[in-house]
């Protein structure tokens, strides 16, 4: 169990690391050196997860779908738009989302799934949803919307990052709602459907933030003098945010059994583009 632990927190070091290397410097300057830096592992370790630089770039652009969750209760088309603000918002703070959405755009499909297919199968099936609870429009095609939507959002956020680094994504993804929903849903339905989503998710993170300051702060004082924090600052708070990360799919079956230390023959040849 212990390896198999550690096989998974490096699995995880790894993509984390990677992620944040491809959000800075994209698929063809990011190399593997670095990667390896940042991840604080070594290169033998890296190999025994990842054949190669485009199986660590498959493996982040299968993951960016892990910052949302589409809520299959009440409003459909709520839903949907608070999954794509939630997005927004990861674009902002996640190099996760920022590393995925990145390499689509470069066009690292890596012989894989079309980079947007999973949006847009996941769009389309809320649209089917809301179709069936009576808020979209009968005759409208889900795919053809769902192609519409994630087209849309993605080249708002890429204009939006232009502009203000991000800084006004939110509003401009609302904006892009108030333009489509009158084209697919009932006008009743719009009525209580609010763009900007239902959550503040940056109000929520300064007051996680703020929430957990304020904890440190208290279990320090506590500390100094000399009593148990535990016992003083009580259960921690739980905050909502967005998922930190699926399940290494990455990983090599077997992993939890070995994981070398040194660099396999081949290897380099395997990451070839990404060496130092």
């Amino acid at each position: 169990m212990a390896k198999q632990a550690r096989a998974v927190q490096t699995w995880r070091s790894i993509v984390d690391a990677a992620a944040s290397v491809f959000d800075d410097y994209g698929y063809e300057r990011a190399a593997i050196s670095e990667i390896l830096r940042r991840a604080k592992v070594t290169k033998g370790a890296l190999y025994f997860h990842f054949a190669s630089k485009e199986a660590i770039a498959q493996a982040i652009m299968d993951e960016q779908t892990s910052t949302v969750e589409f809520e299959q209760e009440g409003s459909p088309l709520q839903s949907l738009v608070d999954g794509g603000q939630q997005f927004a918002f990861a674009l902002r703070h996640n190099a996760m989302a920022r590393a995925g959405t990145r390499l689509s755009i470069e066009g690292v499909f890596l012989g894989g799934p079309h980079p947007w297919g999973d949006w847009i199968d996941a769009t389309a099936r809320m649209l089917e949803l809301g179709q069936e609870r009576g808020e979209v429009f009968p005759q409208i095609d889900p795919m053809v919307s769902a192609k519409i939507i994630v087209a849309s959002f993605t080249g708002i956020q890429l204009v939006s990052e232009a502009d203000t680094g991000r800084a006004d994504l939110r509003e401009q993804v609302a904006e892009m709602w108030r333009h489509i929903l009158p084209s697919i849903a009932h006008p009743g339905v719009i009525a209580h459907i609010k763009p900007e989503g239902r959550v503040d998710l940056a109000a929520q993170a300064r007051e996680k933030a703020e929430r957990e300051e304020q904890e440190a702060r208290v279990a320090a004082e506590a500390k100094g003098a000399g009593s148990d924090p535990a016992t003083d600052t009580g259960s921690r708070a739980g905050g909502a945010g967005l998922r930190g990360g699926g399940s290494p799919r990455g990983a090599r079956a077997g992993q939890a059994d070995d994981e070398g230390d040194e660099e396999p023959a081949g290897a380099g040849v395997a990451a070839a583009g990404g060496a130092a």
